[in-house]
């Protein structure tokens, strides 16, 4: 593939961004709780299946190009998010975490939806099998963070503190 098409290039960017984002947010969210030991080891293997996601990008950048926010790109400023820097205390605080992570998870999640289709419609078979692949994974990261939460929001919401 010989020309390199800028909006794809712009969301391999934000791609790379968001995981990147996502992995450090679930590492200091389980560092940060790390009493509860679910969510320590959870977060800590979650926050590598995100950087197995960048490894498997680095083919993509190397064929289609990257441009990140600032690199002279026309992204609204409004497409990628702030990770977690720190946690919040307790059992709400807990909560609130996880809704965070569940954010980001989703800003990736859509992210690679969005890589998939254009792999489609370019026929790329490597990039449609890296995108489905890492899509799983990614839902696999929601389902949990949706889990945890329902495990949390009783206890952080319902018993005072």
């Amino acid at each position: 593939m010989t020309a390199k098409p800028t909006h794809l290039a712009t969301y391999v960017g934000l791609l790379h961004r968001s995981e990147q984002t996502l992995a450090e947010s679930f590492v200091t969210v389980g560092q940060g709780h790390q009493v509860e030991a679910d969510v320590y080891h959870t977060c800590q293997s979650l926050a590598k299946l995100s950087l197995a996601h960048l490894e498997k990008l680095t083919p993509v950048v190397a064929r289609y190009g990257e441009q990140r926010h600032g690199d002279d790109v026309e992204e609204p400023d409004r497409l990628h998010a702030d990770g977690v820097a720190e946690v919040r205390s307790g059992a709400v605080g807990l909560l609130r975490d996880l809704q965070d992570l569940y954010l980001l998870a989703t800003l990736v999640d859509t992210t690679w939806t969005v890589v998939y289709q254009a792999a489609q419609g370019a026929r790329d078979s490597e990039l449609m099998e890296i995108s489905q692949q890492c899509m799983g994974e990614t839902t696999k990261q929601l389902k949990w963070l949706q889990t945890r939460m329902k495990i949390s929001a009783p206890q952080a919401l319902l018993v005072a503190s």
